[in-house]
């Protein structure tokens, strides 16, 4: 028994580790160490000054400790400097690059300020999932210096990685959209999307530029939605918008853009060049913010039109004075209130939720809220507890949604009848690529009837119309069943139906686009020989960043053949003896004559593009691509230099040769790389206050941050120059080196 209590604690971290850090059903524990004890007074400083990271010693989440790690007091009307438990950002990768918890590096901790049930925020999120893409989010129970501080809701950060995760890059314009100045009187412009001016330096003040440009961007959105409306869908995402306000509206969500301050959201302009908006901060959900609509109007009897002619709220006034935008609208808020409050659906998760947070919020020492109210808090309204309305009082959830439900059964906008989607259907449920076929809808009580779809997860869904002439595969013209011809020239195919009358809409299924039907493809496997292993990368360090950002190591395949292959259930290997080694997720297709690139750099955590459990090794490794036992292709690749690729030259051949990449192209045969023979010095890495640099022949040299900027441009030098690095900021930086005669080279060092 020793032995085995023994064993227990040395596999606790991981054991923690292995739970996953928004799983709702648990609740986390976050203990952060300082050194100073008077943490909480420099935390306090940072806040009002520069807000700013205080340097933890460490951080350890669920057993598991981080080394050096940036904490900061966070929120506006939740942080208080008298307050014993103040909302927290923890960010682990401040010193670090590499530290990060299940792939996140940040924590957005809320203190549970002016919520009696503690399960607001965690319950709006667990709602909006259902609906539009959100953060994750459960609790953490936090410690500071080996003392209890109290229970947390924990959202995941809205940052690059979310991005990536959901809008499929992070590449784009990306915007905070919270007063810079914080919301109310005396505070920044409202990011209310009313127009000012072409100039953009008229909007900084409501807008925090969260990428490295982006504001011509936002004010061409901005232009578009007030003054060339018929083009919105170009500029922004206009389902996940119409989500949006319908989920404030029902949840009377309104420390939002619905509410009088406009606020609390971001916008990410997406591949596709449409800006995407991301809800955030639901602390006050379930009319828990008393600054109230702008309209005056409030609580159970919040009207779902409400603001819509409010000069303060474009997006909302733009989209309800469109016919067909307020119908797919008001389908969305039908749907939600059915499916989460109608069906109680909501209590049931509060309670599971409660449950799990009990026993800590008992033991929570600094709570606001008493744990009578907190028992209380779902029916029996609370008075107290501070907030922007100084001790207003914040409804039983359970009791307001009741409200909201017998209000909307007479609503004159919510009873409307829609009209009914009695069946969809494709002409052939298995297309091959290429293949032109039917979507066809049976439908009554209706007037139009739309197809939306899209044949890649990453572009947005094409709306067109669906007909009942008789020549769409919709049989006799007239009898309610619609059709529209497509072509399945993608990977996927999703889609789909809208339909509506002069009151009314439905979607069907009734979470689109969130959620949409799908076909099965007909893309058949490749026979050996039609796919390749055409190109490898074993020290990428300048030739392409990965969706997130990271310079890492890869392998590009190459589909020989004119027609679409599925390589789903093939494996990658870099070891000869395991040929199974990484299996190629499902619906991998390769379109004709196609590229495809496969990021080695052991990170299967990452979940945009296709990242292998290994990396190569840059003194030279072996790589295979078989199907099941069958080796389809394999090569055994020699010692690289940095951003020295080997290629299958020519292509469809059998030979390989060093080269210039060619990143998800054509390699260029004709363009090999001499080996460099020397190579600079830099010491000592990594660096704290100097930088030495020792050339072997003249050069001149570039010093880029993580982020690709520009630090510092050297003249040309032959021999030894010396840096002074003492302000510049701590993480990875990558000095080019540009030598006479044409030759590069990159050397990557850390500043700490």
């Amino acid at each position: 028994m020793k032995y085995l209590s023994l064993l227990l604690l040395c596999l606790l971290p991981y054991l923690f580790s292995a739970q996953g850090l928004y799983d709702k059903n648990t609740v986390q524990t976050v203990e952060v160490f300082f050194s100073q004890a008077n943490w909480d007074a420099l935390l306090d400083n940072l806040a009002i000054t520069t807000e700013d990271y205080l340097l933890a010693d460490s951080v350890r989440i669920n057993g598991v400790v981080f080394d050096s790690v940036g904490v900061k007091y966070k929120g506006n009307s939740s942080y208080n400097p008298n307050n014993n438990k103040n909302p927290l950002h923890i960010n682990l990768d401040w010193v670090n690059s590499n530290q990060d918890y299940q792939g996140y590096t940040s924590l957005k901790l809320q203190n549970l300020y002016s919520d009696p049930s503690m399960i607001r925020e965690v319950l709006s999120y667990a709602i909006l999932e259902n609906y539009m893409d959100c953060p994750k989010s459960n609790f953490a129970n936090v410690y500071i210096n080996g003392t209890l501080r109290g229970l947390y809701s924990s959202a995941e950060s809205i940052d690059d990685r979310f991005n990536t995760n959901h809008y499929y890059d992070q590449a784009g314009s990306f915007f905070k959209c919270n007063p810079i100045g914080g919301a109310g009187p005396g505070g920044g412009t409202s990011p209310d999307l009313k127009y000012i001016s072409a100039d953009t330096t008229a909007y900084a003040n409501g807008y925090e530029l969260k990428s490295t440009y982006g504001w011509t961007n936002l004010v061409d959105l901005i232009n578009t939605l007030n003054n060339n409306f018929s083009a919105i869908e170009d500029k922004l995402d206009l389902d996940r918008a119409i989500w949006m306000l319908a989920f404030n509206n029902v949840l009377v969500n309104l420390d939002s853009y619905s509410g009088s301050f406009r606020q609390n959201y971001y916008l990410y302009r997406d591949i596709n060049n449409r800006f995407v908006p991301t809800v955030w901060d639901l602390n006050m959900s379930f009319n828990g913010f008393p600054g109230g609509t702008g309209s005056g109007a409030g609580g159970a009897t919040l009207d779902p039109m409400s603001n819509s002619n409010s000069n303060n709220h474009p997006l909302i006034k733009k989209i309800l004075a469109d016919p067909m935008y307020k119908r797919m609208y008001m389908a969305h808020v039908r749907t939600m209130v059915q499916e989460m409050f109608a069906s109680n659906w909501y209590i049931t998760q509060a309670n599971t939720l409660r449950n799990t947070i009990d026993s800590y919020v008992q033991a929570d020492p600094f709570k606001f809220y008493t744990y009578t109210q907190y028992q209380n808090s779902l029916t029996t309204a609370v008075t107290g507890g501070g907030g922007p309305g100084g001790g207003s009082s914040i409804p039983g959830i359970q009791t307001l949604m009741n409200g909201r439900v017998s209000y909307f059964s007479t609503n004159q906008n919510y009873i409307l009848v829609a009209p009914t989607i009695n069946s969809y259907a494709a002409s052939n449920p298995t297309p091959a690529f290429n293949e032109t076929f039917f979507i066809t809808s049976a439908v009554n009580n209706e007037t139009a009837v739309y197809l939306g779809y899209r044949t890649s997860h990453e572009l947005r869904f094409s709306r067109i119309p669906m007909f009942d002439d008789g020549n769409h595969g919709d049989g006799a013209a007239g009898d309610h069943t619609y059709g529209a011809s497509v072509t399945a020239n993608g990977p996927i195919f999703e889609y789909y139906i809208y339909a509506d009358n002069a009151n009314a809409g439905l979607f069907s299924p009734q979470r689109a686009e969130h959620e949409f039907h799908a076909l099965d493809l007909n893309i058949p496997a490749p026979s050996v020989g039609q796919v390749q292993i055409n190109e490898a990368m074993s020290d990428n360090q300048l030739t392409h960043d990965d969706p997130y950002g990271e310079s890492n190591d890869w392998v590009e395949l190459h589909n020989t053949t004119p027609n679409a292959i599925d390589l789903s259930g093939m494996f990658l290997s870099d070891d000869l003896m395991i040929p199974q080694k990484w299996m190629i997720p499902s619906n991998t297709v390769m379109l004709p004559n196609a590229y495809l690139i496969i990021w080695t750099d052991n990170d299967t955590l990452q979940t945009t593009g296709l990242h292998t459990n290994f990396k190569l090794g840059s003194s030279g490794d072996f790589l295979s691509l078989a199907n099941g036992s069958t080796v389809y292709d394999q090569v055994s690749i020699p010692g690289l230099l940095a951003d020295q690729s080997y290629s299958r030259c020519p292509e469809s051949g059998v030979v390989f040769d060093t080269a210039v990449p060619t990143f998800n192209a054509m390699n260029n045969c004709s363009a090999g790389l001499e080996p460099i023979q020397w190579t600079t010095l830099i010491y000592p890495n990594p660096t704290t206050d100097v930088l030495n640099l020792d050339f072997p022949k003249s050069a001149k040299y570039d010093i880029l941050d993580i982020n690709g900027r520009l630090v510092y441009a050297g003249e040309e030098v032959h021999g030894s120059t010396q840096l002074n690095t003492v302000n510049w900021n701590n993480g990875l930086y990558l000095a080019i080196i540009h030598y006479a005669g044409g030759e590069t080279q990159a050397i990557k060092f850390i500043k700490q």
